[in-house]
């Protein structure tokens, strides 16, 4: 790396850092600033690194609050698929730019305090955001599909769903606080295609769903109970199952079900009926 002086004087006149579009390189600069000036060694850098910070982290603020309120109103769907793209490599289990954009767009709020999960039940962890756009972009869904999270946490999946295509889309999720913040926060962003239950997933009605998706949110006895569930779905008609993480393992070893590409561990893998 060139002398770090030398870097933030680069920075301060790198005006195309301030375009709204530069979302990514805004993301790769704010985390080098986090690593290279873990501690400030002296107050006239410490200033510069900040003011850095701000500016760019307004930016940011500015890009998520125009968006939201094109995306209230109706519009503004393009430019956040624009954005989507802007991830690069979709493998791997980090975050980056575009959770910081998707938690300015979504404004949601973590409760204060939540419950330990019950047995099999696994704490809650938001899926990547480059993976939820990926999984939009390879499902190709439509006006005739219902998405359902099962395991929805705060319903980030569901609301970017709503908001990227014209299907419908569910989250069912146990956990009565993150429901109380999902429907909260898709009403204020006027998702009236999106809904919320709070709901064991084994006692769901999964009868309109045509798409499943599954961030191992249990395990075990539970999985098992949701995926017979799934089974006796996929013989009323033609569903597609989701998953990221290690249930994916699992839905692999499915005899009624099978992907159309390569299984890999640090995508979503996208499964169909068996045929045959």
């Amino acid at each position: 790396m060139p002398d770090r002086s030398e870097w933030l004087d680069r920075l301060e006149h790198d005006v195309a850092l301030d375009l709204a579009e530069s979302v990514r390189e805004r993301g790769e600069v704010l985390d080098r600033l986090e690593t290279c000036f873990p501690a400030y060694p002296d107050p006239a850098t410490a200033r510069r690194v900040e003011a850095l910070r701000a500016r760019f982290e307004a930016v940011d603020r500015r890009l998520a609050a125009g968006l939201r309120a094109d995306l209230r109103a109706g519009r503004g769907r393009e430019r956040l698929l624009r954005l989507a793209a802007t991830s690069g490599a979709v493998r791997g289990d980090h975050y980056d730019h575009l959770d910081d954009l998707v938690a300015g767009l979504l404004q949601l709020e973590a409760p204060a305090a939540v419950p330990e999960p019950e047995a099999e039940m696994v704490f809650y962890q938001p899926t990547p955001a480059r993976h939820v756009f990926d999984l939009v972009a390879r499902s190709a869904l439509g006006a005739g599909d219902v998405f359902v999270d099962l395991g929805s946490g705060l319903g980030h999946v569901p609301m970017l769903v709503g908001l990227c295509t014209d299907a419908r889309a569910t989250g069912i999720e146990w956990q009565p606080a993150y429901v109380e913040r999902a429907r909260a926060a898709a009403a204020a962003l006027q998702l009236q295609r999106v809904v919320f239950v709070q709901q064991d997933a084994r006692a769901a009605d999964l009868s309109t769903g045509t798409v499943f998706y599954l961030y191992t949110p249990f395990t075990g006895s539970i999985l098992r109970a949701v995926l017979d569930a799934l089974r006796v779905e996929a013989g009323k008609r033609p569903i597609r199952v989701c998953s990221y993480g290690p249930c994916t393992h699992v839905l692999a070893r499915e005899p009624w079900l099978a992907s159309p590409e390569p299984v890999e561990a640090d995508r979503i893998a996208l499964f169909g009926p068996c045929i045959g």
